[in-house]
């Protein structure tokens, strides 16, 4: 028998992993919370321990990012998520209200088509495997096509632990091939009920696109501001170690910073202390003309690299112990290149005199790519921060922490999750951190509180007699035979 041609075997695939998943998900529905539990802390487990090579398999298939960052990210996702996650209740009665006479009841969603970045691939790939399974839904994870292996051996050793405590085989499953039309059958196809899709821009287009309920999130351009009432030494050090972190491939990190006039010169310093290499503005052009295309988007050779190698690729040359790259910009927008989003260790750099100036830049960042995902700010000025917390066009305003690891709920107490939703603003329709709640429907038993009356008078006033009705019906039948 001949071989099937790649993109062939790929959608055969989605269709056969699809229909297996649905078979297993209504095994698997009548499971109870103590087995959905029991198959989901196994899951989770395995995939802690396998944390630290998974993140190296990623980074020698990929070569994005930090292996031990890397790492982080892999064990957040696994023990770290299921800690968030265990006690929420996902099986029959979930919430009484007895003053409202309302009983709530889980109802999973049924097979999810989960759609994963090559920025994050192992990582996002346990997160969304987690809470479906929590939810009692089946999965098919659809790898990147520059991260299928990491991928695919990521499912294997969490479906492998499923299994081995009690979970249906099928119920967790990952596309190989991966070809852009097997994904497409995937997402199209009869037993898929919900789309989790996390990528690109055209990636989460396609998902909504499909005409099945998607969940699709995609870029952020995040500013953060600086404060003349900041702890400066905080701010700096924790933006050099954010942008740093797997060198910027979490979708949340910052991308340019506004210091407050009366700090700023002190922040570059501080940030300067801490690693960071301030370029020349001949430097910040060279690196700009190769980083990006001319249809703003952004050369993937640039995704994920050190500072030195970055320096490599753009013809420049940067001290070796430079952390992160930073180039002041003058504006934002297409003749700013490097105002754009970059998943790489390089930001930008401007200077605003005073939060309201500060304020408006913000918005013209987020407005430029980031609508809706997160915006930070370091002060103390509490009139300030509720400022910024009212005016600002992100869902996630994280004040005087890191942008990268507070976002996803590392640092914060933000929902943990590798999915962070940009609202309507954004283009999605959540604009939470993305957890099990989101990948499960709740039934409602309601009691009648409440009687309806059994007649209600018509007021004499309005009483129509039988002759006027007759009258009405001939008057309209005389002007329809009329034409």
């Amino acid at each position: 028998m001949p071989e099937l041609d790649t993109d062939l075997l790929s959608i055969h695939n989605a269709r056969r992993l699809a229909e297996a998943a649905h078979a297993a998900q209504r095994e698997f529905f009548t499971f109870t919370q103590a087995q959905v539990d029991e198959i989901c802390a196994a899951m989770a487990e395995a995939a802690y321990r396998e944390a630290e090579r998974l993140a190296q398999q990623t980074v020698t298939e990929t070569t994005y990012g930090r292996a031990d960052h890397k790492t982080v990210k892999n064990q957040f996702a696994s023990r770290f998520l299921w800690d968030a996650i265990r006690d929420v209740k996902t099986v029959g009665v979930v919430r009484r209200d007895e003053r409202k006479k309302i009983v709530e009841i889980a109802w999973p969603f049924g097979v999810v088509a989960a759609l994963v970045p090559v920025t994050n691939p192992t990582s996002t790939a346990m997160f969304k495997v987690l809470i479906c399974v929590k939810a009692r839904d089946a999965i098919v994870v659809s790898p990147h096509p520059s991260a299928v292996e990491c991928t695919r051996e990521t499912v294997r050793v969490m479906a492998e632990a499923g299994q081995r405590a009690g979970m249906p085989k099928g119920l967790v499953s990952c596309l190989t091939p991966v070809a852009l039309e097997g994904t497409q059958e995937l997402m199209r196809h009869w037993a898929v009920d919900l789309i989790l899709a996390t990528g690109g821009s055209a990636m989460v287009r396609a998902a909504h696109g499909v005409g099945k309920p998607a969940i699709g999130v995609g870029p952020g351009n995040v500013p953060v501001y600086v404060d003349r009432s900041a702890d400066v030494v905080k701010a700096a050090r924790d933006i050099v170690n954010s942008k740093e972190f797997d060198y910027s491939t979490i979708c949340s990190t910052e991308q340019a910073v506004i210091a407050d006039r009366p700090v700023a010169d002190r922040l570059a310093e501080e940030m300067k202390a801490n690693g960071a290499h301030f370029l020349s503005e001949t430097e910040a052009a060279a690196l700009a003309r190769d980083m990006f295309r001319p249809d703003g988007t952004m050369n993937p050779r640039y995704v994920g690299k050190s500072p030195g190698a970055l320096a490599q690729l753009a013809g420049i040359s940067v001290p070796p112990h430079a952390r992160i790259l930073v180039a002041r910009l003058g504006g934002i927008g297409p003749e700013w290149p490097l105002s754009r989003e970059k998943l790489t260790p390089v930001l930008g750099f401007m200077v605003e005199d005073g939060w309201r100036k500060g304020c408006e830049r913000c918005i013209e960042q987020l407005k430029f790519g980031g609508d809706g995902h997160t915006l930070v700010i370091f002060a103390r000025d509490e009139q300030v921060i509720l400022a910024f917390g009212l005016e600002k066009p992100a869902f996630r305003i994280l004040v005087n922490t890191l942008a990268s690891l507070g976002a996803i709920g590392y640092t914060t107490d933000l929902d943990a999750s590798m999915t962070l939703a940009t609202g309507g603003i954004g283009g999605g329709v959540f604009s939470d951190n993305i957890t099990v709640r989101h990948v499960m429907n709740l039934k409602r038993l309601a009691w009648g509180v409440r009687e309806w009356p059994e007649t209600t008078p018509m007021p004499p006033e309005a009483a129509v007699t039988a002759q006027e009705i007759e009258e009405i019906v001939r008057r309209v039948v005389h002007d329809l035979q009329k034409g």
